[in-house]
């Protein structure tokens, strides 16, 4: 078999100051002879100085270097070339490293495997032509610098440390592993979903520790996540601090008690030393493992790992590996072979059962696979890291597939000597397919095949190291679960709270005190108009007040409900009662004056414009009703015309009236002439009227009355906006003007017949109207709300019940209840009285003159002011106190 081909010890030389070669040291490695040499760096021993037989080698990754290189041989890739290797431990230590990586520069076909300098390195050829490795960051870092002498290609398997993919710096460096920040992000994803946001972190003091616990702190700070602490130890265990260091940082897990995730990078020997520092309450928090022992065996099988809760981990996404996995099982265990690869002999040296034979342990080598129990058997296949041997492998298959396209160039067909530096391009853009995943490197050297996370499971108080639950796509920046059972088993994580202070309700928000962490916060409700509909809100959202409102605390906003003078307000409808009493009243009285119309109340009333008046009250009545409900433009409109055209008529129709009384009784005859020349009852309410038309239409055309909503606190407000205001006063304005008129005049005539005072009544009509309005202009301006609408509708009944009252009520009791008042005898006998008392006061002959009453225009204007019969009774009388001196004794007019 390929694979048997020889192998030996081979010893390097160590360049120094003094000479070139020093062969005073040696370190154990592994040969095959080849066309093309491939070197290898693998950590098969953690410590630089063994302990005696006591520290078990890991030889799986070197050997999946040897199984990648004899499966190339064996296959047709490379044609006739044969690949070689040359294979070192770098135990895990960079000095180590860089002795290891000094021999793979020897000159090629050398009569010593020593450093030959020359003065230029553009044509020098080294034996080696291409490095895998090495694994830890710090370790490819120096390897890198030495083999960027002579730009030779270097693929690390492990080494995933973001300073790496820097091409300025480390030139031919390549790598099968995404850089740190991808890891640092997938980590923080994690973290943020499980609902975690005070986590601690632990690292090395090396150049892979403190890069991706930096980037870590970073992309975590990017999602909201906040860093108890950050601890970070010495890199070597031989370092005389490192107990103190790991102390104190126990220390500090003690004294974080909210602490409950811990995100560590940090090579196997350091977790085993910081796990058995501590007991089993720091134990049972949450680890969250690197790459760099998220699948450590070492870690797994020490005597305290069963007391850590749980472990979650991230490794590099593995492969296919089932032919590796038989190349193991079949590997030869015969004393020959194991003599040739000293790592796998001294693997298989510390077996149980070749301890206890140590006195024969040739045969118990011989004999291993007949004698050694099942478990003994398959203890490589135990300690197999298929994330680790997968990205060795393409490491290998990268440069094996570089080396073919370097050959397709005629100047090296049928040549293997030439420098490192020609073959690191065609590496570089190698691409190629292996086990169904198409792989190449990208600009900065990396392949971005992502991450899988691990839960290690204690089962029969034994680990499974590879549970896969999930993988994350760098690709996507997502977390994909391998099935529903793994995705519960991540989300059973979220009963485990670390945070530093408790979840903010819904409603609430997070108030930070200043230097304080941003996930250390205390939670106040939202204010009144503001909510948070989420838990944890670092602020909280307004509500649209035009809209909604929220009441302090709320979780969501509400809209806000119309609100207005609605008809089932009790208010209301004690209004709409008494408006419809009104109406009633109205028509009632209406019914009694026409049927009563040619008595002598009705006719002193007026006449007709008693009706025009009354008519007018019942528009107002129903007019009063448009206050009521929801209010629209139209009614809005509508009902502030119809109440200001309404009132301004029945005042106008109340002005006829007054003057019709000053010209009734106001016996002064030069007075008379001019009130009767303008007393022109149709015109002056038409010119009245008109006028407050004129007004209304005005009104229309500069800003008219308006449906509004004003936002208020609970609710929206619709109302009607009185548009103008100057024009909605001059309304009013006008209407007070005729009221002042009208009671001017009444007043004047106050002192007349008791059956026919109508100026009294007119005078308290109008005074009651001047109180209503007087008090409500100061409540309708300091009044706000749905009852704004109440106030205007209240004055306006009082209004209209105020002339009701006054006018038509003392009439109509008079009709119904007091008949023997509403007779021709009843009025001309206080018309006498009234006569009597007033002609001691005032001259007879220049009160009223013969000539006046008995001129035929005069008789024709009074007889549509005063009842004919009162007329002439009035006219008989005043003649004969005028031809006398004296008064008679009133007599009785049938």
């Amino acid at each position: 078999m390929a694979f048997l081909s020889i192998h030996y010890i081979y010893f390097s030389c160590l360049i120094s100051g003094a000479a070139l070669c020093d062969m005073s040291r040696s370190f154990n490695g592994v040969k095959a002879r080849g066309d093309i040499i491939i070197g290898g760096l693998f950590p098969v021993h953690e410590k630089v100085i063994y302990t005696t037989g006591q520290e078990k080698p890991e030889p799986l990754a070197l050997l999946s270097m040897i199984y990648a290189i004899e499966m190339i041989n064996n296959s047709s890739l490379l044609g006739d070339i044969r690949l070689g290797y040359e294979i070192y431990d770098t135990c895990a230590e960079v000095t180590t490293a860089v002795r290891a990586t000094m021999n793979f520069i020897v000159k090629s076909n050398s009569s010593k495997d020593c450093l030959e300098p020359e003065c230029t390195n553009s044509e020098y050829i080294p034996k080696v032509k291409a490095v895998v490795g090495a694994s830890y960051s710090e370790n490819s870092m120096a390897v890198a610098r030495v083999l960027n002498l002579l730009l030779m290609t270097q693929v690390s398997y492990s080494s995933s440390a973001e300073i790496l993919s820097d091409k300025v710096r480390f030139p031919a460096f390549l790598r099968t592993v995404p850089k740190d920040s991808y890891q640092t992000r997938a980590i923080a994803k994690l973290v943020k979903r499980s609902g975690w946001n005070w986590v601690g972190t632990i690292a090395t003091d090396d150049d892979y520790g403190q890069a991706a616990i930096d980037s870590f702190i970073s992309q975590a700070t990017e999602l909201n996540i906040c860093i108890a602490f950050k601890q970070i130890i010495p890199a070597y265990l031989s370092d005389k601090t490192i107990d103190k260091r790991i102390n104190e940082t126990i220390k500090t897990l003690y004294k974080e008690t909210k602490v409950k995730v811990i995100v560590v990078f940090a090579k196997p020997k350091h977790m085993i030393k910081l796990f058995s520092f501590l007991d089993k309450a720091a134990m049972s928090k949450i680890w969250i493992a690197s790459d760099s022992w998220s699948t450590s065996s070492e870690v797994a099988k020490f005597p305290g790992i069963k007391d850590v809760k749980n472990i979650i981990g991230f490794m590099f996404k593995g492969g296919n590996l089932t032919s590796f996995s038989n190349f193991l099982k079949n590997l030869p265990t015969n004393e020959e072979y194991l003599n040739e690869n000293v790592f796998l002999k001294e693997f298989m040296d510390l077996l149980p059962s070749c301890l206890a034979n140590s006195t024969n342990s040739s045969n118990c080598l011989l004999n291993f696979k007949v004698g050694a129990s099942e478990d003994e058997r398959d203890i490589l296949m135990k300690n197999f890291r298929p994330g680790i041997a997968y990205r060795t492998l393409l490491a290998v298959v990268a440069i094996a597939n570089g080396i073919r396209d370097f050959y397709t160039r005629e100047e090296y067909q049928n040549s293997t000597d030439f420098p490192p530096w020609k073959l690191l391009e065609s590496i570089k853009n190698v691409t190629f397919t292996y086990e169904g995943q198409n792989i190449s490197f990208d600009s900065s050297g990396d392949t971005n095949l992502g991450y899988q996370i691990v839960m290690w499971k204690t089962g029969n108080e034994t680990l499974n190291l590879q549970n896969v639950v999930a993988e994350y796509d760098i690709e996507n920046d997502a977390l994909i679960f391998k099935s529903n059972e793994t995705e519960k088993q991540i989300d059973s994580l979220k009963n485990i709270v670390s945070n530093c202070s408790d979840t903010c309700n819904k409603g609430q928000f997070k108030k930070t005190a200043e230097g304080q962490h941003t996930c250390c916060y205390e939670c106040i409700n939202c204010t009144e108009n503001q909510y948070s509909n989420n838990t944890d809100m670092d602020q909280c959202l307004s509500c649209d007040t035009n809209k909604e409102w929220s009441s302090p605390g709320s979780a969501r906003c509400s809209l806000k409900s119309l609100e207005y003078f609605t008809w089932d307000n009790g208010f209301a409808i004690v209004l709409l009662v008494l408006a419809s009493l009104g109406a009633m009243f109205v028509i009632v009285t209406t019914i009694i004056f026409v049927r009563c119309r040619d008595t002598p109340i009705v006719k002193a009333s007026g006449g007709t414009i008693c009706y025009v008046i009354l008519f007018c009250l019942l528009c107002s009545f129903f007019n009063s009703g448009l206050f009521v409900g929801k209010p629209c433009d139209i009614l809005c409109k509508i009902r502030q015309m119809a109440f200001g055209l309404s009132f301004t008529c029945c005042v106008s129709c109340i002005l006829v009236k007054s003057l019709k009384i000053i010209l009734a009784f106001n016996f002064n005859p030069s007075l008379q002439n001019i009130l009767r020349k303008a007393y022109k009852p149709v015109l002056i309410i038409v010119c009245c009227t008109g006028i407050q038309i004129i007004i209304c239409i005005t009104w229309l055309i500069i800003y008219s009355p308006h449906e509004e909503r004003v936002p208020m606190p609970n609710t929206i407000l619709l109302q009607c906006n009185e548009g103008s205001n100057v024009v909605f006063g001059l309304m009013l304005g006008y209407i007070a003007l005729l009221a002042m008129i009208c009671f001017i005049c009444a007043f004047k005539g106050r002192k007349l017949p008791e059956n026919y005072n109508e100026a009294k009544f007119i005078t308290f009509g109008m005074l009651i109207y001047f109180i209503a309005w007087v008090i409500f202009v100061p409540i309708y301006v300091t009044t706000k709300g749905k009852y704004l609408q109440a106030v205007e509708m209240v004055v306006i009944l009082i209004s209209n019940y105020g002339i009701l009252c006054c006018h038509f009520f003392p009439k109509c009791y008079v009709i119904l209840f007091k008949k023997d008042h509403n007779t021709k005898d009843a009025f001309l006998q206080k018309i006498f009285e009234y006569s009597s008392r007033s002609a001691s006061r005032i001259s007879a002959c220049s009160i009223l003159s013969t000539d006046s009453l008995s001129s035929p225009k005069t008789l024709m204007f009074y007889k549509h002011i005063i009842p004919k019969q009162i007329l002439f009774h009035l006219y008989a009388d005043r003649k004969q106190k005028c031809a006398n001196g004296t008064f008679s004794e009133m007599r009785t007019y049938s």
